[in-house]
C-alpha cells in the first residue's frame, strides 16, 4: 500500500500592498451593502444541526432566529418571534442572566461572552448549553445589538475539567429531578462528601448543587406550564417539589411570578407590555 500524500493548500504570494487590501475591503463593503439583510448569512444556521442562532437589537428585541431555535419555542415562523424579549420567552431567572450578559457587550465591557447556560433539549429536559455572544456594530463601530449561538455541550466538551468535576452529579439530577432526591443522596452516589460536591459545583457553574436542582425543577415546570393543561399542583408533583406551596415559593423566587400567573400568560400573538423592556446591567 502506498503512503498517502497529505493535501496541502496551494502556495501563494503574500500581499504586501496596503492599497490592494484596502481596495478589496472597499469592494467587499459595496458588495455587502447590496445584499438583502432579511436573507443574509444568518440563514446558514438553518442548515447546521444542533446549533441555534439569534440576533437582538440594542433594546433586547429579537430580530433574527434560526429555524432550530424557532422550533424549540414551538413557533412556526419569525412572525411569532420578532420583537419579543428574553423575558417573553424564558423563566425570569434565565432571562435576567441573558440580559445581564447583553448589557456587558452593549456597554463595551466585554469583547465577547462565552458561558454555560441551563436550557432544554429537544425532549424538553433541562440541559447545559454553551453560549457564545458577540456585539453587532454599525459602520461607525457603535454597538447596535447582540448576536449569538447556542449548542449543546458534546462529548468532547463534557470531557473538559469543568464538566468532569460534576458531570456525574449533573446527569443524576437531570435524570431524577422529578423524584424526591436529595443532594446528600447525589453526593453519596458520586462517592463524594456534601462539602466536596458543593465546592465542585461552585467552581464549575457558580451555583451550588441544591440551586442547580431547584433551577432544573423550575425550568421543567415552566415548560409544562407552557405546553400542557396541568394544574400548578400537578406540575409541582411531576417536577419533584414537596408540595404546591413550596413549588410556588421556589418558582416565584426564580421567575418573578407565580405558577398560576405564568400559566395564564398572554398568547404568542400578543407581544404584551414587556416587549419594550430594556436590558438591565
Amino acid at each position: 500500500m502506498r503512503n498517502a500524500t497529505p493535501l496541502q493548500p496551494r502556495s501563494r504570494q503574500s500581499r504586501r500592498s496596503l492599497a490592494e487590501i484596502q481596495r478589496w475591503r472597499a469592494r467587499r463593503a459595496a458588495w455587502f451593502s447590496q445584499l438583502d439583510a432579511a436573507c443574509g448569512f444568518q440563514a446558514l444556521f438553518d442548515h447546521i444541526p444542533a446549533v441555534f442562532f439569534f440576533a437582538k437589537d440594542r433594546e433586547g428585541h429579537l430580530m433574527f432566529a434560526s429555524k432550530g431555535l424557532l422550533g424549540r419555542y414551538q413557533m412556526r415562523d419569525d412572525s411569532e418571534f420578532i420583537g419579543r424579549t428574553d423575558f417573553d420567552l424564558n423563566p425570569g431567572s434565565m432571562a435576567q442572566a441573558y440580559v445581564d450578559d447583553d448589557a456587558k457587550l452593549l456597554r463595551g465591557r466585554a469583547p465577547a461572552i462565552e458561558r454555560m447556560e441551563l436550557w432544554w433539549d429537544r425532549q424538553g429536559m433541562p440541559d447545559w448549553y454553551l453560549v457564545t455572544k458577540l456585539p453587532l456594530r454599525d459602520r461607525r463601530g457603535r454597538v447596535q445589538g447582540i448576536m449569538g449561538i447556542l449548542r449543546r455541550a458534546d462529548e468532547h466538551d463534557r470531557r473538559l475539567p469543568v464538566f468532569q468535576t460534576v458531570s456525574r452529579a449533573v446527569e443524576i439530577i437531570r435524570r431524577d429531578f422529578a423524584r424526591p432526591i436529595t443532594i446528600g443522596e447525589v453526593a453519596g452516589i458520586c462517592g463524594e462528601s456534601l462539602r466536596q460536591l458543593q465546592r465542585r459545583f461552585l467552581i464549575a457553574f457558580g451555583i451550588g448543587p441544591q440551586e442547580f436542582l431547584i433551577k432544573t425543577r423550575v425550568l421543567a415546570a415552566a415548560r409544562l406550564l407552557d405546553e400542557s393543561d396541568l394544574t400548578a399542583a400537578e406540575v409541582a408533583t411531576r417536577c419533584g417539589f414537596v408540595d404546591a406551596s413550596s413549588f410556588t415559593q421556589q418558582f416565584k423566587q426564580r421567575t418573578g411570578t407565580t405558577p398560576a400567573r405564568y400559566g395564564k400568560r398572554r398568547t404568542p400573538t400578543d407581544p404584551g407590555p414587556s416587549a419594550g423592556r430594556e436590558p438591565r446591567g
